[in-house]
């Protein structure tokens, strides 16, 4: 029972915990199953360059709007999309791989959106798009957060059979002549910045990305299934919202880097112990080896 009253106690009776809850719960269902395709297709940190590539739309928002969720998040948006597809356009059209233009570009558009923040904020204005605000989540906030996880689901739903084909077999959606494929990349693109956006105005611009990539890569090192990981990713990032909140609140820690911090343990335990990746798989995988030329 008391074990019970400390798990549901912060969510009972504080309200704030139970908005920054529920949006956590949201962005994980939207954003897991982005960053476990963003892993197939070996672009993890493509989601890092895009989350701060959004900083300098967030930032113009804020310069004409002030704290405007609306005006932050079509800023961010713009700028998201902006750098995804000069970066593709670089891409093609010189020697440079997309990384490398990916990085490029979401190092100048960091720069550029503090460099916003500061003509008129502060410092505090600055570390809430850097880090976020989530225990000052309101009901607004939360809609938003929630209408794209919806479009998400649906989208993902629509293109499923097209992104497990792009991810496992690139080449033949390659030689597809009708545009197809980049009609499929564009969109996949604009719902990872759509959810950067999302997590943007929760966790800001630094950890948004955390919980995008950490529960997918946690659930790689348990299961080479594309469903069992999508699902055990979703589940990863719902505990790890919990946990952290929870954590946060007993030891009187920030809430977002909490959250990320507790995917990044979890992490690091998968790494050790998954029986499709971890450590464990090829110290067992070497003893077997030695035992064999033993014999």
């Amino acid at each position: 029972m008391i074990m019970l009253h400390l798990l549901f106690y912060p969510f009972v009776n504080y309200g704030f915990m139970r908005r920054a809850l529920v949006a956590c719960f949201a962005l994980s269902l939207s954003t897991t199953p982005l960053g476990s395709f963003l892993l197939l297709r070996r672009m993890s940190l493509v989601g890092d360059a895009l989350s701060h590539a959004i900083l300098p739309g967030a930032a113009i928002g804020y310069l004409l709007s002030g704290m405007s969720l609306i005006a932050m998040g079509i800023g961010g948006f713009i700028a998201g999309l902006v750098v995804a597809v000069l970066s593709g356009w670089v891409s093609s059209m010189t020697q440079l791989k997309e990384d490398a233009s990916f990085a490029g570009f979401y190092l100048g558009s960091l720069a550029l959106g503090v460099t916003l923040v500061s003509l008129r904020g502060s410092s505090v204005d600055l570390l809430h798009l850097l880090f976020g605000s989530i225990l000052a989540v309101d009901t607004d906030a939360i809609r938003f957060v929630g209408a794209i996880a919806s479009i998400t689901f649906l989208s993902l739903a629509l293109m499923y059979r097209a992104l497990v084909v792009e991810a496992f077999d690139a080449a033949f959606l390659r030689v597809n002549p009708t545009g197809f494929p980049r009609l499929i990349q564009a969109l996949f693109l604009a719902l990872v910045v759509l959810n950067l956006v999302a997590g943007f105005q929760i966790l800001g611009t630094l950890m948004s990305v955390g919980l995008m990539m950490l529960p997918p890569v946690a659930a790689r090192c348990w299961t080479t299934s594309l469903p069992r990981m999508l699902a055990l990713a979703t589940a990863i990032g719902v505990f790890c919202s919990w946990g952290g909140l929870l954590w946060s609140f007993y030891a009187s820690l920030p809430a977002g880097p909490t959250i990320v911090l507790s995917a990044s343990l979890v992490f690091f335990l998968s790494v050790l112990l998954g029986p499709r990746g971890g450590i464990a798989l090829l110290l067992r995988r070497r003893r077997r080896v030695v035992n064999k030329e033993k014999i």
